[in-house]
């Protein structure tokens, strides 16, 4: 009897995660012991002829928002690795970081555009001017090769670099420019760095709800566009698992 592909899908705000969650029809499940004081949420379905393990960073208990960033989205992949290795008895297949992201009017993004990461994952806010350190702070880490379904999908392709604030600052900026990212969150370098470490590789659907060098400020235009983004968010990784399911299911 042949197994279904496993794929782990991290998501940071629960805003983008519910529709998604909806659509999957995906059921609450138990963290492990190890994590039952950790605010990531945990949820698992069946879709398309794939197990998922859907877990979202979760809300602070002490402010009462998302829990969003690198720090509590390494927390959530460590979270629903651990519960697919025990739970499903499996490790995964693949790792999707999916969400929000920032883009540039002078890398040709618009709003609304969804992007598949290639060929790595960067951070651009952890300067560690020391030797060996510096390569740490940038990360580099390779993302998956989604890029056979970037067409199908209508989605762009891009370098993704990772920062903890969410606007972007002189140096910041330069960082972003020397790696070439066309693609600016905050989460997806630390989903990466876990999956390197357990061998398991990550790729990222992100869509864009701002562009980091317009006018408007990133918050309204986050704001004003985060449901439309979900939207996309959500009918890109349903129909990226469902080719996910023929590529990775025909090679189990």
């Amino acid at each position: 009897m042949s197994v279904q592909p496993l794929v782990v899908i991290v998501m940071a705000m629960e805003a983008e995660a519910a529709p998604l969650r909806a659509a999957l029809g995906a059921a609450p499940a138990e963290p492990p012991v190890w994590a039952s004081s950790l605010p990531a949420r945990v949820a698992i379905a069946d879709h398309a002829g794939v197990d998922v393990v859907l877990v979202t960073n979760g809300t602070d208990p002490r402010t009462g928002v998302d829990c969003i960033g690198s720090t509590a989205a390494a927390l959530a992949t460590q979270v629903a690795l651990d519960h697919a290795r025990s739970g499903l008895a499996r490790q995964p297949d693949l790792v999707l970081t999916v969400g929000t992201a920032g883009g540039w009017n002078r890398a040709g993004a618009s709003i609304g555009d969804v992007y598949l990461a290639w060929d790595r994952f960067v951070c651009h806010d952890r300067r560690i001017d020391l030797p060996g350190f510096d390569a740490f702070g940038r990360a580099d880490l390779p993302a998956a090769d989604l890029r056979a379904h970037a067409e199908a999908l209508g989605c762009r392709l891009g370098i993704v670099t990772t920062g903890d604030s969410l606007d972007e600052s002189p140096e910041d900026a330069a960082r972003i420019v020397a790696s070439g990212a066309e693609v600016k969150e905050m989460e997806a370098a630390a989903v990466a760095w876990i999956g390197s470490l357990h061998d398991v590789p990550v790729g990222a659907v992100k869509a864009i709800t701002d562009l980091v060098d317009s006018p408007v400020t990133t918050a309204e235009q986050f704001s004003a566009n985060l449901a439309t983004a979900a939207d996309a968010l959500q009918r890109t990784t349903l129909a990226l698992l469902a080719r996910l399911g023929e590529e990775i299911g025909a090679d189990v």
